[in-house]
């Protein structure tokens, strides 16, 4: 499970799926209706909000309109797209070890879109205010 910290805009389309898919999953457990990956890391910022399943939501509302502005279809009724939630905390180290992470999964996966980001500044996903620190001590590196 991977809840990027980087801007969907920069995923490719397999990211961005895998994304929703990852984050319906994440809310799942948030909402305790399941019983596996209850405790991944990824889910650690998310937990700590005073509202984890608006924050949540709010994510994936961003997820949803990258994808709506792709013209791609994904279910809008899975989440409540109105969620609004005070903004998540995120660290220049972790958004920078992402936009290694993920230039390095286009490369493969998508040469034209890492092409035209290789030299890009990573931009954050709208849910996350970055802040000056290092990778998160979540993160498996």
């Amino acid at each position: 499970m991977r809840l990027w910290t980087v801007h969907p805009r920069f995923l490719d389309a397999k990211g961005l799926t895998a994304l929703w898919r990852e984050g319906l999953l994440a809310r799942k457990v948030l909402h305790g209706e399941t019983k596996g990956y209850t405790n991944h890391p990824q889910l650690i910022r998310f937990r700590a909000q005073s509202d984890p399943l608006l924050a949540i939501d709010a994510y994936l509302a961003a997820v949803l309109a990258e994808s709506r502005e792709r013209g791609y279809k994904f279910d809008a009724s899975k989440i409540d797209t109105s969620a609004h939630s005070p903004r998540v905390a995120a660290t220049t180290g972790q958004l920078a070890y992402e936009w290694k992470h993920l230039l390095r999964k286009l490369q493969k996966r998508d040469p034209a879109r890492w092409e035209r980001h290789k030299t890009s500044q990573p931009e954050p996903h709208p849910q996350f205010i970055v802040e000056a620190g290092d990778i998160a001590d979540w993160e498996k590196t």
